[in-house]
């Protein structure tokens, strides 16, 4: 899961949040880093969003386990990052989901990690963002009762099924909380940079860590067999063309789910582009020869388009379905799809920063049984025939 067996136990009196920006401060303090790339609240106080902070001050209004997600970490680590890499040191503080996403983004040339630190933390998972946009006096409560383990079932539909909320190894440092004795938390490096920090604020690494990694395991053999029942279910309701027609049929094409996609990178989508912009003849024309045409036109292909341009990469974040204003469970679907094509290609997005993505390598026999299966019905079918 880590790079190492052992971590560093750190102060947690005020609770985890207070431990983990304390932690943070004494780098900052002692120059571990420049600054530190981190969610935190606006100030009216009703929503959060990403600010790179250099002010040891300014960390009072942070927020590490947000109860939200309102936008992606990778989305705006690459913002900072795609053009090149800058002098300052930045400490990222992300997501286990948004860690891989980053590490996607890298082996793709989106993201320059040479002088970003990327520090992870057990995730409690996040409320959906209508949820909170809605009520966020009640959202705040419901998160809090989440964070004691409790109301699960508040949580997005992929994070409550999600099996890699803890370290995924694409980490420089990850901070354990789970299974933790009460007033502290774990700083387990994941990789020389990690440790560095922890160097530099005279921490020894030299703790145990199985306990946590115990704990974590546990929780992750219940999660995937949570999992697999609910893709299993939901995988029944959505099979078929008409199922699928149907589970998009309050699509608008308004493409927010690319937008706010990580994965997604294209400066210019095919379908935003000239090549899907019609006169309203060829409407007319396209809806005689078929006997009607749905508008907007194209709907299920854009989104079977964005399936196979990136379900290999998918990290099943949830911020497409955030985003949906007509309430579509598009992660739903692209998680069970990217699943599928993930275990397919043996491929575990995000895991490492070295591993190739599929499609860039080739090996000599890959899927010669998928060949041998087709040839055998080929050969059958022209027997029929014959």
């Amino acid at each position: 899961m880590t790079h190492t067996e052992q971590g560093a136990i750190f102060p947690a009196e005020g609770g985890i949040e207070a431990g983990i920006l304390d932690f943070i401060k004494q780098a900052l303090r002692k120059g571990c880093f420049d600054a530190v790339l981190i969610l935190a609240r606006i100030p009216g106080g009703d929503s959060f969003t990403h600010l790179l902070i250099q002010d040891e001050a300014l960390l009072q209004d942070a927020l590490p386990v947000c109860p939200v997600m309102p936008v992606q970490g990778a989305k705006a680590l690459s913002s900072l990052t795609r053009l090149g890499k800058g002098k300052k040191r930045i400490a990222a503080v992300i997501r286990p989901c948004e860690v891989r996403a980053t590490a996607e983004l890298f082996k793709i040339g989106q993201v320059d990690l040479e002088n970003v630190a990327l520090i992870s933390i057990d995730c409690p998972g996040a409320l959906p963002l209508a949820d909170w946009i809605k009520d966020p006096k009640k959202a705040k409560e419901v998160f809090s009762e989440v964070l004691k383990g409790g109301a699960s079932d508040s949580l997005r539909p992929v994070c409550q099924v999600c099996d890699e909320f803890s370290a995924s190894g694409g980490e420089d440092l990850h901070i354990g909380t789970l299974g933790m004795k009460s007033g502290s938390i774990l700083l387990i490096p994941g990789s020389p940079k990690g440790k560095s920090i922890l160097d530099g604020i005279g921490v020894s690494v030299a703790e145990d860590i199985s306990r946590w990694q115990k704990t974590v395991q546990g929780l992750v053999e219940g999660r995937r067999e949570k999992r697999k029942q609910a893709q299993e279910e939901f995988g029944a309701r959505i099979s078929g063309l008409d199922n699928l027609l149907d589970t998009f049929s309050q699509c608008i094409n308004c493409h927010n789910c690319m937008r706010v996609c990580p994965i997604c990178y294209c400066q210019q989508c095919f379908f935003d582009s000239g090549n899907m912009k019609f006169a309203f003849e060829d409407y007319l024309k396209r809806s005689e020869a078929t006997g009607g045409l749905r508008l907007p036109p194209e709907t299920l292909l854009f989104h079977i388009g964005r399936m196979l341009h990136m379900s290999l990469s998918c990290v099943s974040c949830g911020a497409c379905e955030d985003t949906c204003p007509t309430s579509i469970p598009i992660s739903q679907v692209f998680s069970l799809v990217a699943e599928k094509n993930q275990q397919a290609f043996e491929y575990v997005p995000g895991r490492s920063l070295d591993d190739p993505p599929p499609l860039r390598v080739y090996e000599e026999k890959e899927f010669e049984e998928v060949e041998q299966s087709h040839a055998g019905a080929s050969a059958k079918r022209e027997e029929q025939d014959a």
